[in-house]
């Protein structure tokens, strides 16, 4: 019977969940260090198999403010912290931590950290956004003293401004039942008023420990610091919180109480749930009773598996693999699950914070983060392309947006044409496909890809050279196709935009050479992909075309007084446009290095520009218009500037194209100025942005863009052709 009772307690031993152990990371290449003023990224979102669409929740992870809590932020959901108390000693903000917070594993759902809020309390902080609805926090505290240690924890949900609803508490469960208001309002793109984004929401603050209290609060965190710092010598001592029920506050706490003896360590957790009203709030509150014990391990594995197929490059330094690793959590942390009119999974290029735009559908320019995002998870990354496969219109159609809501082609009236025609975006399909297909080496794909890509250049030579000369034009909406928007020398009528779109944007009146480029990179992507299929003979009838539309450019497009390719008047080829010269240097300037169509000669002259200080050889990387232009600015002040700002996507493009003539030493110099440019703000603010000064650190435009992922790419391209250079 003895042997039996022990065998049932081996048993139990080793197969419960053993939550209470310190996580580990089993891979050595994903183990980093990262203090407060490290380049890291620290925006987390849901694994994509535990994720949707609608009624998602991302947060933003500050551990190196030094007046605040390490807290955790939603996107109009307020903020999540704990508060420590040990031995009677308030210890709120990270600033007073005897060890600050150093971060030992970031994935695209997880952060790890270690610190020391206390002397000799040792603590290993996990974050995990576990789903859409729910993010946990796992505090694994050891008690590394000669003494025992009381311990309390006070875990803070807040969103100021009176405007945290408390509906009840749930003393069972140790869960505070709340409900705040989220606006559809943003400043630079409002969420779609009729997708049923969440705006009437639950919040479901719960501990995983034994409550010793709770209490909801109008007044800010110095005033709590006085309810929850006792006096010792009042006569009617009370440490608990007031245990608030209705009413609107600033925040609630969960109080918890703890005991440490020496050596002694423990595991608590406590969980932030959010979700519609109109949900049930009982099946999130079961799946969070069954979270207060699983064994987290799991998840670290599972990122760690994840993370198993990218290339282990050797970094230089520390600041260049957590850019990589960081990259990688950017491109992975927007991916969402196959729903409504796709089935296969997508991406939205910003998740945290949320805003209309970014939370739309797959544009093919944002598509580029593909060619960085394959090397994490190249199913995933084929997965993206299908879905333009799967929506493609019959006619060979890839329109401006696709995924959940299908096509969207925003028709726009053609003047030229006397008929309405529906948008594309700027043609990278093949080259991505090209470029997936280098790393996943999946036939099925490629000849798939095959198929929709000459569709689809079909459709471009029909639709976007309409006067058929052999170059093209952007449709009647190219503001939203040329992928330049706003501030563009050449394109934008007006120095300042006041007027409507069909008359401060004329792409559609000339031969550009944006997207001439663009087609010729498409055909000889074609060509590639025909190559590894063995078919041969459309191998060459692809090259063929490129070479005769290069031979366009090369004819048309490129002024020798400047040294310089433009784009020019459709009607006579002229670098006129009524009483504007479109002699105007751009980045676009350099794409036929890209696309492979300067000769020789030339690229030597977009060598010498590209290198000069006082035009593109700027301290953060290459700008999109030339400094000594009178329309160039450094500033980024808003979304979508194209007469300064550095983009990262287009300097990659710049240095694919210099190493293709044998660049590559100024390549990886290119790439040096972006490193520079993305470890500044990573530095200062722990974002992604979507577009960099060329001169300066400070940035107003939208944070954690897809598209920045590419500083995967670059970093794997310096490293293997930055030798011999």
């Amino acid at each position: 019977m003895k042997k039996f009772l022990a065998l049932i307690l081996f048993a139990f031993l080793f197969t419960s969940p053993n939550f209470g152990q310190l996580l580990k990371v089993s891979d050595p290449y994903l183990k980093i260090k990262a203090a407060a003023n490290s380049p890291l990224y620290t925006t987390y979102t849901a694994a994509m198999e535990r994720s949707r669409l609608y009624g998602d929740k991302g947060y933003k992870m500050d551990y190196y403010s030094e007046s605040l809590p390490i807290t955790y932020s939603g996107d109009q959901a307020g903020r999540f912290f704990n508060i420590w108390k040990v031995d009677q000693v308030v210890v709120i903000n990270k600033g007073e931590f005897v060890k600050r917070p150093v971060v030992t594993a970031s994935f695209p759902d997880m952060a790890i950290m270690e610190y020391q809020p206390f002397s000799h309390i040792d603590v290993q902080e996990t974050f995990f956004v576990y789903s859409s609805s729910i993010a946990l926090v796992n505090l694994h505290i050891k008690n590394t003293d000669k003494i025992k240690h009381e311990i309390e924890i006070y875990p803070v949900l807040e969103l100021g401004n009176d405007s945290l609803m408390i509906k009840r508490f749930d003393s069972e469960h140790n869960a505070y039942v709340t409900n705040h208001h989220e606006s559809k309002y943003r400043i630079l793109s409002s969420l779609y008023k009729d997708a049923p984004y969440p705006t009437d929401t639950r919040d479901y603050f719960c501990g995983g420990f034994k409550g010793y209290s709770y209490g909801g609060y109008l007044k800010g965190m110095g005033e709590f610091y006085n309810t929850i710092k006792t006096d010792y010598y009042t006569e009617n001592r009370n440490d608990s919180l007031n245990k608030k029920t209705s009413g609107l506050v600033n925040f609630v706490s969960l109080h918890g109480k703890i005991t440490l003896k020496p050596g002694e360590e423990i595991t608590v957790r406590y969980f932030r749930g959010w979700q519609d009203r109109k949900e049930d709030v009982n099946p999130l509150a079961a799946e969070i009773e069954k979270l207060k014990t699983v064994d987290l391990q799991k998840y670290v594995d599972a990122d760690v598996e994840l993370f198993s197929k990218i290339p282990r490059i050797k970094f230089k330094t520390e600041d260049e693999k957590l850019v990589y690793l960081g990259a990688f959590n950017l491109a992975r942390g927007c991916m969402l699950p196959p729903t409504g009119k796709t089935k296969y999974n997508f991406y939205v290029f910003s998740r945290q914070p949320l805003w209309g735009w970014g939370h739309g559908h797959q544009v093919l320019h944002e598509s580029l983060s593909m060619l960085a995002y394959a090397y994490l998870d190249p199913v995933s990354a084929e997965g993206s392309q299908y879905v333009y496969m799967e929506q493609q219109r019959d006619d060979g159609l890839i329109a401006y947006r696709h995924g959940p809501r299908g096509l969207q082609d925003y028709p726009h009236f053609s003047k030229e044409l006397n008929r309405e025609m529906s948008s594309t975006s700027a043609p990278f399909f093949s080259w991505i496909n090209w470029e997936v297909y280098n790393v996943s080496k999946d036939k099925k794909f490629l000849e798939d890809a095959y198929k929709s890509g000459t569709k689809y250049v079909d459709w471009l030579i029909k639709n976007r050279d309409t006067n058929h000369d052999g170059t093209f034009e952007w449709g009647p909406y190219g503001i939203i196709e040329n992928v330049r928007d706003w501030y563009n020398a050449v394109f934008q009528v007006s120095k300042e935009r006041h007027l409507d779109i069909d008359k401060e944007d004329i792409s559609d009146e000339l031969e550009c050479l944006d997207l001439t480029c663009m087609v010729v990179k498409e055909m000889r992507s074609l060509s590639s992909i025909a190559g590894a299929l063995k078919l041969d003979k459309d191998a060459r009838m692809w090259q063929s075309k490129a070479d005769t539309i290069s031979k366009l450019i090369n004819e048309r497009m490129w002024d020798d007084s400047s040294k310089f390719y433009y784009s020019v008047n459709k009607k006579d080829y002229s670098f006129k446009f009524l009483t504007r010269d479109l002699r105007r240097m751009e980045i676009i300037g350099f794409l036929p290095l890209w696309s492979g169509s300067a000769t020789k000669e030339r690229a030597a002259e977009l060598v010498k520009h590209l290198t000069d200080p006082n035009k593109f050889w700027r301290k953060y990387g290459i700008p999109t218009l030339a400094a000594d232009d009178p329309w160039y600015t450094p500033y980024v002040d808003y979304c979508c500037k194209w007469n300064g700002p550095v983009w990262l996507l287009w300097n990659y493009m710049i240095m694919d194209g210099l190493k293709q003539y044998g660049y590559n030493k100024i390549a990886a110099q290119i790439a040096d100025k972006l490193m520079l440019a993305v470890t500044t703000q990573l530095k200062k603010n722990h974002n992604y942005w979507e577009s960099y000064s060329p001169d300066n650190e400070n940035l107003n435009s939208p944070s954690n863009y897809i598209w920045d992922s590419i500083m995967a790419k670059i970093l794997i391209e310096k490293y293997n052709y930055g030798k011999n250079r």
